[in-house]
């Protein structure tokens, strides 16, 4: 029995036929590990089994200010954090995150492919269109004069001329009055004060607001994907779409109109109501930079005189500044490039999920990774950034022949709704820093990317009396 035992695998071992299988499975063999060697995964913190780094992250608040203090220790600009089974890939360069940032319900996260087409559509023809942006013109006027309206009632209270004003709580109900325009056609959640003010309503409202979009980058335990899918702002969403169901609406108002009514070619609607929540929830939120930019500004006055002095010449004093004028606007554009570079609204953008194994700059990013684009990484890497730490307009100012909003090479990332608003604040008024004070506190929140104290500053009218709204 031993014999032909022998005998057996000795006639399998020569046959030509099994030498080339097993030379085949040996080259297989040798290839697959020499791929995992060639492209290992980014570095990062060696993880527990099954929990992955989680004790770790728990135990490091922000979990921003760890991740980011991790990468700066391992002197790296993408790096690996496994939280339970999932591959978190944080990325500071840009030109990484150039080749990840082709991605995924909304704009911003559909994978390429139909459901990406049609939201793309959607937002070019329907939303984004020089036609519908010139239809919202109105609207966007009416909301930056209620600013203005408001600011020079602060000052007309006080016997100097001069009012103290809450920059946070202008900032942050200007441009939520300018989105529910927009998207609702309605101004104020309850009744506004007289002064042009938000009133109590409108207050914890808009203080709940921002208080959910401070979460919705936020690492969750049990998925590490912020999400407002279950947010209707105030209702409306629903009743809206009951309304255009029932027959009361017949005429579009404004945005949402627009998304409930978008048909496909057979006439059935062309999004659903997730679809539609998913691009009301991605509205931009510009009052944080304007909130830093006036903060940066007032501890750098000779910044502030300059953008003053430009608006002085490009507009001139006996009108208030228009969206037309932007363009002619640089130093002022510089100033808001700036706030974004250095101040984002939030430590990272929306994940990309990788739909598949991948390989990006040599490193091997497995399927079902969360990529993450680090705004404070991307927009204070001193790879990238002389003095990044530095508010520094003029940086902007000599890259380009006229400075735009956008980021398209990802140093950073921007956003560019409610210019005029926060433009008019600068042309209107002389701003700066209150009585008995000698400089803005810059210290940063703790649980989100704005100032840690809202920021206060005396303003007082520079423009005839006339012009103010409201006069």
């Amino acid at each position: 029995m031993e014999y032909l035992a022998a005998t057996s695998f000795t006639t399998l071992s020569s046959s030509p036929a099994s030498l080339l299988v097993l030379a085949i499975i040996l080259f297989y063999f040798i290839q697959s590990h020499k791929n995992v060697k060639k492209h290992p995964l980014p570095p990062g913190p060696k993880p527990w089994p099954i929990v992955g780094c989680l004790p770790t992250m728990l135990r490091n608040k922000p979990v921003y200010r760890w991740i980011h203090n991790l990468m700066k220790e391992m002197n790296t600009e993408i790096a690996c954090i496994r939280l339970g089974n999932v591959h978190v890939i944080p990325v500071i360069c840009p030109d990484i995150a150039y080749l990840i940032s082709r991605g995924y319900l909304t704009t911003a996260l559909s994978p390429s492919g139909d459901q990406w087409n049609k939201m793309k559509k959607v937002l070019m023809t329907h939303v984004l269109s020089p036609k519908k942006h010139q239809w919202l013109y109105s609207k966007r006027v009416e909301e930056a004069d209620h600013l203005v309206h408001y600011v020079y009632n602060q000052c007309k209270k006080s016997v100097h001329q001069g009012g103290i004003v809450n920059l946070r709580t202008a900032a942050q109900h200007y441009c939520a009055n300018v989105t529910r325009k927009m998207l609702f056609n309605k101004r104020f959640f309850g009744k506004g004060m007289k002064d042009g003010g938000p009133g109590f309503e409108e207050e914890e409202y808009v203080d709940a607001l921002f208080s959910s979009l401070n979460h919705i980058y936020a690492f969750c335990i049990s998925d590490f994907l912020p999400s407002l899918i279950g947010l209707d702002l105030d209702g409306h969403e629903k009743e809206r779409v009951q309304q255009w169901k029932d027959g009361a609406k017949k005429d579009t108002e404004d945005l949402l109109d627009i998304l409930i009514t978008l048909k496909d070619p057979n006439g059935n609607p062309l999004l659903s109501k997730d679809e539609i929540k998913a691009q009301i929830t991605a509205v931009d939120n510009p009052s944080n930079a304007c909130e830093w930019a006036f903060a940066e500004m007032l501890n750098q006055p000779e910044i502030l005189e300059k953008a003053t002095e430009e608006l002085d010449r490009v507009v001139g004093k006996e009108r208030l500044v228009q969206e037309s004028d932007f363009a002619h606007l640089n130093y002022v554009k510089a100033c808001a490039r700036e706030a974004f570079r250095l101040h984002p609204v939030a430590p990272f953008n929306v994940p990309h999920v990788s739909a598949a194994d991948t390989t990006v700059a040599n490193y091997f990013i497995p399927k079902g990774s969360y990529v993450l684009l680090s705004r404070l990484g991307l927009g204070r890497n001193p790879k990238v950034w002389d003095e990044p730490l530095k508010f520094k307009p003029e940086r902007h100012l000599n890259e380009m022949e006229k400075v735009v909003l956008t980021e398209n090479n990802l140093r950073f990332i921007s956003f560019s709704t409610g210019k005029r608003g926060c433009i008019g604040l600068l042309q209107a008024f002389t701003w700066s820093l209150p009585p008995r004070q000698s400089s803005i506190d810059l210290t940063i929140a703790e649980d989100s990317m704005a100032l840690a104290k809202p920021l206060f500053a005396l303003a007082k009218p520079r423009l005839p009396p006339q012009l103010y709204p409201g006069y």
